[in-house]
């Protein structure tokens, strides 16, 4: 296992430089530049910007330049917050991305799994019919258009909920957010429940699916006949045989599922004004911050490969039957 974790540990290097190098890539193979919003540049100021920022080297040169600065845990300067580092921004916006999809990926397993197997155990009944119609209607119902759903309902119309709160500093990960959460608990969480739930719905009904598929596949296992043959309680029988036995499958899924609600709440932080980096990534993207895009397509890479190979060891754990040499 020692052997085997090194080994995958070791392949993050090559896939992180790949992501990098493509990515700076195609970002300087973008037509025009940082500074082609601009108005009233003229050609000096841009030329002495683009050597302040060493934008005027080959890009071979520049890339080295990053590689360089990255390997010293600088990340490099941004375009549109000039009076900050990317190291800043990732330090201000990641605490508050993690705690949203920490708190996405708690939702979405803690209503998918039960909604999984209330399905299953009522197969070809009403509560199988009923969860399968609520997993439909949030697979096929992409996020943005969820987040504008309950900002209608829970928010215009019933006016339960903020659409767009001020509250995000409310995150556990900081002493101003712990001491928020501890002055006015009810504003804090009020805050991100829209944005949570935008975020975990499309999860919830994608694991709800693979849930309710691996326990209709264990019910026909050997093991669970032979179980009520012996008379052992229907509940023990789900619990001990069924439950157990039907998760490790879906294990497999709630990596890929963290690191997606983790790196790709962009669009939901964008929707909802969250202060996060992913709402920094669309903005660097739309104003070509090349130092912006390439620590947040770095970031990103690492932590959906990094999360792939926790998925792969606790599949080892959970599953005995599985060894990796």
């Amino acid at each position: 296992m020692v052997t085997y974790l090194i080994r995958r540990v070791a392949w993050l290097i090559p896939v992180l430089f790949v992501v990098s190098v493509i990515t700076f890539g195609l970002m300087h193979a973008v037509p025009g530049g940082p500074w082609s919003g601009e108005r009233n540049v003229s050609a000096g100021v841009q030329q002495n910007i683009n050597k302040k920022f060493r934008l005027d080297l080959p890009i071979q040169d520049q890339y080295i330049a990053w590689v360089g600065d990255l390997l010293h845990g600088d990340l490099g300067p941004t375009f549109k917050y000039r009076d900050r580092s990317v190291n800043d921004v990732v330090a201000e916006g990641f605490p508050i991305t993690l705690q949203l999809g920490l708190m996405a990926f708690i939702v979405a397993v803690a209503f998918g799994i039960p909604l999984g197997i209330i399905a299953a155990l009522g197969h070809n009944r009403w509560p199988d019919y009923l969860a399968t119609a609520v997993s439909l209607i949030g697979i096929a119902t992409p996020s943005f258009v969820l987040a504008i759903i309950l900002v209608v309902v829970f928010s215009v119309w019933l006016r339960w909920l903020p659409g767009v709160g001020d509250g995000w500093k409310g995150t556990l990960f900081s002493d101003a957010g712990r001491e928020a959460l501890l002055k006015d608990p009810v504003a804090s969480v009020r805050t991100w429940v829209l944005p949570v739930v935008a975020l975990a719905g499309y999860q919830i009904a994608q694991i709800a699916r693979y849930t309710r598929a691996s326990m209709l596949e264990v019910t026909r296992k050997d093991y669970v006949r032979t179980a009520q043959s012996k008379g052992i309680r229907h509940r023990a029988v789900v619990v001990r045989h069924m439950i157990r036995n039907a998760l490790i499958p879906v294990v497999t899924i709630l990596g890929p599922i963290l690191a997606f609600l983790i790196t790709g709440s962009f669009v939901i932080e964008y929707f909802f004004g969250v202060p996060g980096i992913g709402r920094y990534y669309v903005v660097g993207i739309g104003q070509r911050d090349y130092g912006l895009i390439m620590a947040m397509t770095v970031l990103y890479a690492f932590a959906v490969a990094f999360l792939n190979v926790v998925v792969d060891v606790l599949y080892a754990y959970i599953d005995p039957r599985i060894r990796y040499n």
